[in-house]
C-alpha cells in the first residue's frame, strides 16, 4: 500500500530539504567531490591543473621503490605518533585526576588554563615556541645554564629537533585533558567507596578502579591521537620546514610539497590515499584488539 502523506507533511518535508540544502551542497562540493577527483588522480600523472594522462600504478610504484623522502616522512611520523600519543594519554590521565579535586578553591580557573593551549595552538603560538627552544637566548636553554646544564641546539640538531615538536605538542592537551576529566566524573563514586571500606590506598584506587573504567576515554583519545598525529604539518613546517636533514619532515609536508611546489597533483593524491590507508588499518586494528582492554560499566 502506498501511504499518502497530508499537505502539511509535504511542505514539512520541503521545508526540510531547503534548509539542509546548504550543508548537502557544502559537502558535495567541498567533501565528497574531492574526495572522488582525488581517487581518479591517483592512476594520472596530473599536475597542479588536475589534469594528466593514465599512468596505472606508477604513482604507487614510485612512492614505494623510487622516492627515499616518502619513506623518511613516513618514519619520521611514526616516530613522533609512537612517542607523542602515549605520552599525551598517561599526561591527560594524570593532569585529569589532579584537576579532578572539587575541595580546591580556584580549580575550574586551572581546568580553563589547560585548556586554553588548545584552542590558541597555531602559528603564532608556534613562532612563540620557536623563540623559547632557541639555542642562544630560548627560555628552555636560559633555564637549564642556570643549573650548570648546556643546552642542546633544539631545532637545528638532526637529534633534538623531533623531540622538540614532540614537547610543544604535549603543552596543547588540553581536549584530552578535558575529556579524560569527563570520564573520571562519569566513574560511579560508590565503587570507591566500597574500596575505601576494603582498605584500598590512592594508588589501588587508580589501578583497580580509575584506569579500568577510563579504557573508553583512553580509547577514544588513543584513536584521535593516532589520526591527528599522522596529520601533523604546521608546526614542523614553520619551526623547522621540515629540517635539519629532514629530521622533522613529516608524511604530510611530503604531500603538501608535491601538490602545491612541485605541481604533481596526481602523486600527491596518491600518498595522501596511501596515508589513509594507513590511518584506517590501524584504527581498525586498535578498534578490534579494544574488546579486550576496553571495559564499560555496563
Amino acid at each position: 500500500m502506498i501511504k499518502k502523506y497530508s499537505t502539511k507533511e509535504k511542505s514539512e518535508a520541503r521545508l526540510f530539504y531547503i534548509y539542509i540544502s546548504p550543508w548537502i551542497l557544502g559537502f558535495i562540493i567541498f567533501t565528497l567531490y574531492p574526495i572522488v577527483y582525488s581517487m581518479i588522480l591517483v592512476f594520472t600523472n596530473a599536475d597542479n591543473t588536475g589534469i594528466g594522462t593514465f599512468i596505472g600504478l606508477d604513482n604507487f610504484i614510485k612512492a614505494f621503490t623510487e622516492d627515499a623522502l616518502f619513506v623518511k616522512s613516513l618514519l619520521n611520523t611514526i616516530f613522533y605518533v609512537a612517542i607523542q600519543v602515549p605520552l599525551s594519554i598517561i599526561l591527560s590521565i594524570l593532569i585529569a585526576i589532579a584537576l579532578n579535586k572539587k575541595n580546591i578553591k580556584g580549580i575550574q580557573l586551572f581546568r580553563a588554563a589547560v585548556y586554553v593551549p588548545f584552542v590558541t595552538a597555531g602559528v603564532a603560538v608556534t613562532l612563540l615556541w620557536g623563540w623559547i627552544f632557541n639555542s642562544q637566548f630560548g627560555l628552555i636553554n636560559y633555564a637549564l645554564s642556570l643549573s650548570g646544564i648546556e643546552g642542546p641546539n633544539w631545532l637545528s640538531d638532526e637529534k633534538w629537533a623531533m623531540p622538540a615538536i614532540i614537547i610543544m605538542m604535549l603543552w596543547s592537551i588540553g581536549n584530552s585533558i578535558i575529556i579524560t576529566l569527563a570520564g573520571l566524573q562519569d566513574i560511579p563514586k560508590q565503587l570507591y567507596e566500597s574500596t575505601e571500606i576494603d582498605g584500598a590506598n590512592g594508588i589501588q584506587k587508580i589501578i583497580y578502579i580509575t584506569i579500568p573504567l577510563l579504557t573508553p576515554t583512553i580509547f577514544f583519545n588513543l584513536v584521535m591521537g593516532i589520526i591527528n598525529g599522522f596529520q601533523i604539518f604546521t608546526q614542523p613546517y614553520v619551526l623547522t620546514e621540515g629540517g635539519p636533514n629532514h629530521a622533522t619532515y613529516t608524511i604530510m609536508m611530503h604531500i603538501y610539497n608535491h601538490a602545491f611546489k612541485y605541481g604533481e597533483m596526481g602523486y600527491a593524491s596518491t600518498l595522501a590515499w596511501i596515508l589513509f590507508s594507513i590511518i584506517m588499518i590501524l584504527t581498525l586494528i586498535i578498534n578490534q584488539t579494544s574488546k579486550r582492554w576496553v571495559h564499560y560499566d555496563n
